[in-house]
This record gives C-alpha cells, sequence and structure tokens, in this order.
C-alpha cells in the first residue's frame, strides 16, 4: 500500500497557504488560483481512515473534473486546468460555510432518522409511510453546515442559514437553483449509464468578482450515492437492500466493526487484502459511472509525479 499519496508538503512558487481537508490538499498560489490536489485518503462519518486507498486519488479527481466539464453549461465552475491525475487547478474562491445536500430518494442519513421516527429534515417534511431507498415526489434540499477537519458536519434548515446570516437571502436562492439544476443534470448523466444519482452534496464558492461558481467535488462516489437503475423497482417491492455505487459498503463494513465516529469508538485496523478489495470497488465505481476503463496512472513516485506536473504547469 505504499503507493498511495496520504499526505502532501509541498513547496510551490507563490504559494501563499496549504490548507488541508478529509481528503484533498489546497494549495493557494499567489491569491489568484488553486492547486487542490485530491489524495488517497478515505473519510468515513468524517473520520479520515489509517491507510490510504489505491487509486482513490485519481478516481476522484477524474470523475469530479470530467462532471464538472459536463455541466458548465448550466453552473458555471471554478475549474481551469487538470495538470495532474490527481490535480485540479482553478479560480481562488471564498467558500460558503455550508453544504448543498440534495435527496431524490430517502436513503443513507435521511433514511436513518425516518427510522428513528422524525419526519422533518432540515426543516423540510418528508412524507409518511415511506420505505426505506423510495423516491421523494421531488427532491429535497437538506443543508449542512461545513466542518473542519475531523469534526461531524451538522444539518441546517434554510431558515437558520438566513437567521444565522450564514449565507444571504439573495446568495442562498441562488444556491438552491444551481443545486436544482445540478441534480438535473446529474440524474439525466447517471441514466445514460444504467444508473440512479440517489443523493449528493455540492459545495459553492464566490470568485474575487462576487460570482458564485462550484467549487470542490461533483457526483463522485464520495460526495453522491448511486443505484443501479434495472431493478430496482423489483428490489423495492420485494424489500430487498439496493444495489449502490457509493462508498456506502466503507459506512456498512465499519458499522459491522462497531465504528459510526462516535466519541470513544476507535477505528477498526483494514487490512491489505480489505484496502485492495476498497481500491476494487472504487474502480468499479468510476467505470460505471463515467462508462469507461479507468486507466491507472504511473503510482511507482506518484508524490514526484504530481509536483513536476505542477510545476510544469505553474511555469507557464
Amino acid at each position: 500500500m505504499s503507493n498511495t499519496i496520504t499526505d502532501t508538503n509541498f513547496n510551490f512558487p507563490n504559494q501563499k497557504s496549504l490548507y488541508k481537508g478529509k481528503v484533498r490538499a489546497v494549495y493557494n498560489i499567489n491569491d489568484q488560483e488553486l492547486v487542490m490536489i485530491a489524495t488517497d485518503r478515505l473519510s468515513a462519518f468524517d473520520v479520515v481512515m489509517p491507510k490510504g486507498i489505491p487509486y482513490k486519488g485519481q478516481i476522484l479527481n477524474q470523475i469530479a473534473t470530467s462532471m464538472m466539464k459536463a455541466t458548465e453549461d448550466v453552473v458555471p465552475n471554478w475549474l481551469t486546468a487538470t495538470p495532474d491525475p490527481n490535480v485540479a487547478v482553478g479560480h481562488l474562491c471564498e467558500p460558503f460555510k455550508v453544504e448543498m445536500v440534495i435527496r431524490g430518494y430517502m436513503s443513507g442519513h435521511a433514511a436513518r432518522e425516518y427510522k428513528d421516527g422524525k419526519r422533518m429534515l432540515c426543516g423540510v417534511a418528508m412524507p409518511e409511510g415511506m420505505k426505506e431507498n423510495d423516491k421523494f415526489p421531488t427532491p429535497i434540499i437538506t443543508p449542512a453546515t461545513k466542518a473542519e477537519m475531523g469534526d461531524h458536519d451538522e444539518d441546517i434548515s434554510r431558515e437558520d442559514i438566513l437567521a444565522k446570516g450564514i449565507v444571504t437571502e439573495a446568495d442562498y436562492i441562488i444556491l438552491e437553483d444551481y443545486t436544482r439544476k445540478l441534480f438535473q443534470r446529474g440524474t439525466e448523466i447517471a441514466a445514460s449509464r444504467g444508473l440512479i444519482l440517489v443523493d449528493t452534496k455540492y459545495e459553492f464558492g464566490k470568485t474575487k468578482d462576487g460570482k458564485i461558481v462550484l467549487i470542490d467535488e461533483i457526483h463522485t462516489p464520495d460526495s453522491s450515492r448511486y443505484f443501479y437503475a434495472d431493478g430496482y423497482q423489483e428490489r423495492q417491492d420485494t424489500g430487498e437492500a439496493q444495489k449502490q455505487l457509493s462508498k456506502e459498503f466503507v459506512r456498512q463494513w465499519l458499522i459491522a466493526n462497531d465504528f459510526q465516529g462516535l466519541e470513544g469508538q476507535t477505528v477498526p485496523v483494514m487490512s491489505d487484502e480489505y484496502i485492495e478489495t476498497v481500491s476494487e470497488r472504487y474502480i468499479e465505481l468510476y467505470e460505471k459511472i463515467m462508462g469507461e476503463t479507468f486507466v491507472k496512472a504511473d503510482v511507482s513516485n506518484i508524490d514526484e509525479r504530481i509536483e513536476k506536473n505542477v510545476l510544469a504547469y505553474l511555469a507557464k
């Protein structure tokens, strides 16, 4: 598992700062652009796992950048270049401190809340009589406050976001509009590949000239949940579990090993064999979501490769 990148400490020309998120490292170049490196770190329940997953960073970066190009006609984004399989470069933005989560189906966190008897999620009503993985009559937006590394993201309502002044009403209206447009396009792309886009999250920022743009990742297995469309209804009708493409399989493995990110819980050890299966699942996710064969980048010296490619880009 040595051919993974789990941390970066590059020093690029005109570098102003380095921010490390759960999965990505973000380098501020001259207060003009950001170099975002997708590492192989794996985060679940807002906790970063001790070992990296081979090719995960490349997979996330290539899905996200490809999906940004496939949606840029409906929503503007921050992306300007992809100089390396693990790297995206784009405009420096001031991020909004909310994640725009949108759910077309009652799955994951929404289903767990529903099972606990809750019928309101982030101030949005969920209809009575629903089963796990049923489709909502219309997609619901259930925002979360953005957490720093290691902290849990928290559900928040539109009303609280506006009342606390986290986002202005004028900006929030745009965020909701962009979220629905992206989800609609993502749903169409997924359908063309035999998939259902179940739920996802988007992050937005403001450029220096005040333009709201999509940032970070989009429609990746880390930020989204997909079902296989074939047999979806039959599985719902018979009460079977849905076949899904997301990192939910990692969450379920952690739950089975008594870990949900709660205080006092210890992260279970992932064997090299299990990590290999996780890597294989991510490759499968890539190929299904993208509709193409995954081409593994050279990882014999991944740090050196990334540094060389970024330096060559910045030299231009």
